[in-house]
């Protein structure tokens, strides 16, 4: 981190939370690495994130592409001093036993293994420097439960449980946190609720909020279950 200015990798940010996210740490002077699995909207988002900004298309369920974006982004930029693992699927409303077995997996691979990849290849960077804060998205259905989305609940949980356990594995001056978003009208959530996902917050909204919480946290937050304010 030079005069302030954060470099931020953010998984998932050609739509929803994560564009939101992207904008709005940019805005504030930090870099932002990026990346999302829509070159087209990769290539729209990066007109308004130019260099030194970096995105990249990656699929966070393939290890290659994941291990190559890291390698990338710390030889360009450095260990990140915030790493936001955002990017996550969900299946289309059904009791579990009606889920596809291929949408089951896509969840877990995307939403559960894709984290661990991220992890995996940018965080001993963070350990050798020995600061940085991780921050893997969950849910109120990583914490709750519901009807017809069983599959991304129990992804959420298990989301809760890798990011608790890294917590302890962190020397200090580190920290893992399992952050819940709150109900935000997006993509996904209009899958889930229909037209009424229009009576929450728009993603733009919800970052004018969630990137200062977000640039706030730090060490002393490590192993905690936390949520936005306000959402």
């Amino acid at each position: 981190m030079a005069n302030g200015r954060r470099v931020v990798v953010i998984t998932g940010v050609t739509r929803g939370l994560g564009k939101a996210l992207a904008l709005g740490f940019a805005a504030r002077g930090h870099i932002v690495a990026g990346c999302g699995r829509s070159q087209s909207a990769l290539t729209v988002l990066g007109q308004q994130l130019p260099p030194p900004h970096c995105l990249r298309m990656v699929d966070v369920a393939c290890e290659q592409a994941v291990a190559e974006w890291a390698r990338e982004v710390v030889d360009r930029l450095g260990p990140p001093d915030l790493l936001v693992n955002n990017a996550a699927v969900i299946h289309p409303n059904a009791p579990l036993w009606r889920i596809a077995a291929a949408d089951f997996d896509a969840v877990i691979e995307v939403n559960v293994k894709g984290i661990a990849r991220v992890i995996r290849h940018f965080v001993p960077a963070m350990i050798a420097r020995g600061s940085g804060v991780i921050v893997n998205m969950s849910s109120g259905w990583g914490r709750s439960t519901s009807p017809e989305v069983a599959g991304y609940c129990a992804s959420k949980w298990a989301v809760e449980g890798l990011t608790r356990a890294l917590a302890q594995e962190l020397p200090q001056g580190m920290a893992a946190i399992p952050l819940n978003p709150g109900i935000i009208d997006t993509d996904m959530l209009r899958s889930c609720f229909g037209p009424a996902a229009h009576a929450y917050p728009a993603p733009e909204v919800w970052a004018e909020k969630a990137v200062p919480f977000l640039l706030a946290l730090g060490p002393r937050d490590n192993g905690r279950p936390l949520t936005v304010p306000g959402f």
